[in-house]
């Protein structure tokens, strides 16, 4: 067996034809495009590149994005004006902008109702309480973190499929190495909401997000699994470890047909699983902008209406 590559840029095209009706029928409807301001506080490093990247996608479906390049103390002072810019309709954050605690403080400063990333604690209590709509009146979608729903829509791409039962996704297991706030733990909600089994592991150890079936939402459980064992039982194996010194995952470690996806800046998987694996996704990151800017002009139709 060799593992079919999946490249995420022509299913990251599809998206963005989708996203530039919608730009269409908005820029017609309120006289001017939709409006992104990113903020970044690095001119090279990863965030920077990402930036840059995402003002691209995002021009090219007709989405105005300003790219503003910010010191630490200005970062608190253009997120409140960009609130209150009814010209702004997405802001987008590009980490690291202060330090780790900082940065998650400043994610609760962007008005949900612009936060085309999905990271806002008003986006992930939803989330985590599998409450997919705002409204009782089911009008309005939750919107999700664009790269975990990213990484979601790739899984579908190569083949992720339930055994059938009261959920989409009842009989898969996952892995899931990375419990960040960014990618792992909303990733292993949303798989689990759909009814997989997610064993998460990280620096401090394992839990197992417990499928939501026969209940509303998922349940997070302590778990002494280990790496060898999540790998050896896994369907579905997502690494994003920000690390050149992690050990890589071998194709000896998966299961025969496993699907798996490296989200990580430096890769996480060695060659080897590629003569194990059915599928391997070696990027994301086209497709997460794609799914920032559908992020985006769903908020901007509701904010418009």
């Amino acid at each position: 067996m060799t593992a079919q590559v999946l490249d995420p840029s022509p299913i990251a095209a599809e998206y963005r034809g989708q996203v530039r009706q919608d730009v269409t029928r908005l820029t017609e409807r309120h006289g001017r495009a939709p409006r992104i301001l990113g903020l970044l506080g690095r001119d090279d490093g990863p965030a920077a590149t990402y930036a840059r990247y995402a003002r691209r996608g995002a021009e090219s479906v007709g989405i105005d994005f300003e790219l503003r390049r910010v010191d630490a103390g200005e970062v608190e002072p253009a997120i409140a004006a960009a609130n209150v810019d009814p010209e702004v309709d997405g802001v987008f954050l590009y980490y690291p902008l202060t330090d780790r605690t900082g940065d998650r403080w400043l994610r609760e400063l962007v008005d949900p109702r612009k936060d085309v990333e999905g990271l806002h604690s008003f986006w992930s209590r939803l989330l985590y309480e599998n409450q997919r709509f705002v409204d009782d009146a089911h009008a309005t979608r939750a919107i999700l973190p664009c790269t975990p729903l990213a990484i979601l829509k790739l899984l579908q791409h190569a083949g992720m499929r339930g055994g059938g039962g009261d959920a989409p996704l009842e009989g898969v297991t996952a892995c899931i190495i990375n419990r960040s706030d960014l990618v792992g733990r909303p990733l292993a909600a949303m798989l689990a909401n759909d009814g997989a089994v997610v064993h998460s592991l990280d620096l401090s150890g394992a839990v197992t997000f417990q499928p939501a079936i026969g209940r509303h939402t998922h349940d997070v459980r302590e778990s002494d699994i280990d790496r060898a064992q999540a790998l050896a039982v896994a369907d579905v194996v997502i690494s994003a470890v920000p690390s050149k010194s992690f050990e890589l995952i071998r194709g000896d470690e998966i299961k025969e047909g496993a699907i798996c996806v490296d989200v990580a800046e430096y890769s996480n998987f060695d060659d080897s699983v590629m003569e194990r694996a059915s599928a391997f996704v070696p990027r994301v990151g086209p497709l997460t902008i794609a799914m920032a800017t559908r992020n985006l002009v769903r908020l901007a139709a509701v904010r418009g209406q």
